[in-house]
């Protein structure tokens, strides 16, 4: 067991370093854009409004980082950490470094359940704040959970979870949803297909206070759920029956853990879109940096997977402007071969 939870890297300082990384990352967001504000102007637009009357700034400069970079920004590193832990748990949960949210179909229940929302109730709700907090994510949730029980009750049996199994029902859901969304597509009206189009792809370009109070509320119950239920995935990694000796209801486990998943991609799907690979890469770089003890991990994962997303959102605003790149392209870029490698790695086991 001693020899399982061996540390790479000191975890305290590791932290320090990601967050001095993360600061760095969070001033550059905010600084760099379409339009060239300049660093000083950037960072003057930060300060309270009261204190703005004696600084010479131009108005626009401070409308578009306080209401359009800064939120971004904000919203980048929650969506990050999410899908970061969320996809530490599947990892942890199912002993297999495949398991990740978005490859066993758990975004894709989520995001099928948040196009229903837009496409049926989108005309019938006038306030966007209410969709948005209140209809999208519901349904987003209620997908993510049906699609996570369903590759979980495929995958079990007596013998434990097939992860063979659990892959392939994750692409025939995925195919399942692909299918429901284009239909969803076909009657949508056109503000709805636009929507749609866009969503389905990835962005962080509506980001609001609002979503970000979600967004971070969200966070930290995940964050200490997962926290408190560290040492379980720890016994976890030593079998089902050995952590069942250790006292540990394994089904209770799974099924709370799942569900709280479900919730996470959930929100996060209906806030920010289809962002995916984050909760595959991640974890990995985690485990390569300090091992796979889940005390540690998951508070790593959770600032790396903020940093790797803002810096991915940094590339899709800058890389083409004044154009955009949806971020979940960014993503799927960097994550795509990673997933490959991966697979090459394990093909042994999984034949």
């Amino acid at each position: 067991m001693n020899d399982i939870m061996t540390r790479r890297v000191p975890v305290r300082l590791l932290l320090v370093m990601m967050a001095i990384l993360l600061y760095v990352a969070v001033v550059s967001s905010i600084a760099l854009g379409p339009m060239d504000i300049g660093f000083m102007a950037s960072m003057k637009a930060l300060m309270p409004l009261d204190l703005l009357s004696h600084v010479e700034l131009p108005n626009y400069a401070t409308v578009i980082i306080q209401q359009v970079r800064l939120p971004r920004t904000l919203l980048a590193i929650a969506i990050g950490g999410i899908l970061a832990i969320c996809g530490t748990v599947m990892q942890g949960l199912f002993r297999n470094p495949l398991a990740d949210p978005g490859i066993i179909g758990v975004s894709a229940g989520a995001s099928l359940g948040a196009a229903i929302a837009i496409v049926v109730f989108g005309g019938m709700i006038e306030n966007t704040v209410l969709l948005t907090l209140g209809t999208v994510p519901v349904f987003a949730f209620i997908g993510g959970a049906l699609a996570t029980f369903a590759i979980y009750y495929l995958g079990t049996s007596q013998q434990g979870t097939s992860v063979t199994i659990m892959l392939l029902a994750g692409v025939a859901l995925g195919a399942m949803a692909g299918a429901a969304l284009g239909l969803l597509n076909y009657f949508a009206d056109d503000q709805a297909l636009r929507d749609l189009s866009l969503w389905t792809m990835g962005s962080l370009a509506g980001a609001s206070w609002d979503a970000i109070v979600l967004a971070y509320v969200s966070l930290a119950i995940l964050a200490i759920c997962y926290q408190r239920q560290a040492k379980a995935l720890n016994a976890l990694l030593l079998g089902e029956a050995e952590a069942r000796h250790l006292g540990i209801d394994v089904q209770r486990l799974k099924r709370n853990l799942i569900l709280l998943t479900a919730a996470g991609v959930g929100i996060t799907v209906a806030l920010s879109g289809m962002i995916g690979f984050i909760g595959l890469v991640i974890p990995h770089i985690g485990r390569m940096l300090i091992g796979p003890d889940h005390r540690s991990l998951l508070p790593v994962s959770l600032v790396l997977g903020g940093f790797v997303l803002l810096v991915a959102d940094m590339i899709a605003r800058t890389v083409v402007a004044p154009l955009e790149i949806p971020v979940g392209i960014i993503t799927a870029a960097i994550g795509a071969p990673f997933f490959l490698s991966l697979l090459l790695k394990q093909r042994g086991r999984l034949a």
